[in-house]
C-alpha cells in the first residue's frame, strides 16, 4: 500500500444487496473476505469529492444502477460527498471470464487434482489481475487507489453482477 493520510481511506463499505439475486457459499465467502480486508487496508481519495472540500475516511454504498456502477460516497462528518457513476461496460467481458473460471475452478476443489486445481487458480488470479487493471483505468481521474483496493473493488463488483 502507498503512504497516504489517514483521511485517504475507505472506514465502511456496503454494498446494494438488492442487486444481487443469488450468491453460492464460494462467493459468499469471497464478498466477506474482500470487505474485510478492504476496510482493513486500503487507499481511496475521490477526487471531486476532495475538491470540493470533503475529507475522509469515507464511507461507501456501491451499487449497479442501468449498467453503470453507482459509487455512493459519504465523507468523515457523515455528509454526503457525491455519487461517482462508471460505466462497467470495458468490465463485462472480463467479469464473464471470472465467472466461468471460478466455476470451474470450485467445481474442481470437491475432485480435480492439485495439478489441475493449481492451474486453474494461477487462471483465476489472472483473469482477476486483468479485471483490476481494467478497473484502475476506469477509475482514472476519479478516484484515487492502489492496485490492492482496486482489486478488491473488483471482486465487490463482480458480487454485484451476479444475476443467478
Amino acid at each position: 500500500m502507498l503512504t497516504t493520510a489517514p483521511a485517504d481511506r475507505i472506514a465502511r463499505i456496503s454494498l446494494d444487496e438488492s442487486t444481487i439475486i443469488a450468491r453460492n457459499a464460494d462467493i459468499e465467502c469471497e464478498r466477506e473476505v474482500a470487505l474485510r480486508d478492504l476496510v482493513q487496508d486500503n487507499e481511496f481519495r475521490p477526487q471531486r469529492a476532495v475538491a470540493d472540500g470533503h475529507k475522509g475516511p469515507w464511507d461507501l454504498h456501491l451499487g449497479v444502477v442501468d449498467g453503470m456502477l453507482a459509487v455512493q460516497i459519504r465523507d468523515g462528518q457523515g455528509a454526503d460527498a457525491g455519487t461517482i457513476g462508471l460505466g462497467l461496460s470495458r468490465l463485462r467481458r472480463v467479469i464473464r471470464e471470472y465467472f466461468a473460471i471460478c466455476e470451474s475452478y470450485y467445481k474442481a476443489l470437491r475432485k480435480a487434482t492439485a495439478a489441475e486445481i493449481e492451474t486453474l487458480d494461477m487462471t483465476r488470479r489472472a483473469i482477476h489481475d486483468r479485471g483490476t487493471r481494467h478497473l484502475l483505468n476506469i477509475l482514472e481521474g476519479k478516484i484515487v487507489t492502489d492496485f490492492d483496493t482496486a482489486r478488491r473493488l473488483f471482486t465487490l463488483i463482480c458480487v454485484l453482477h451476479i444475476k443467478a
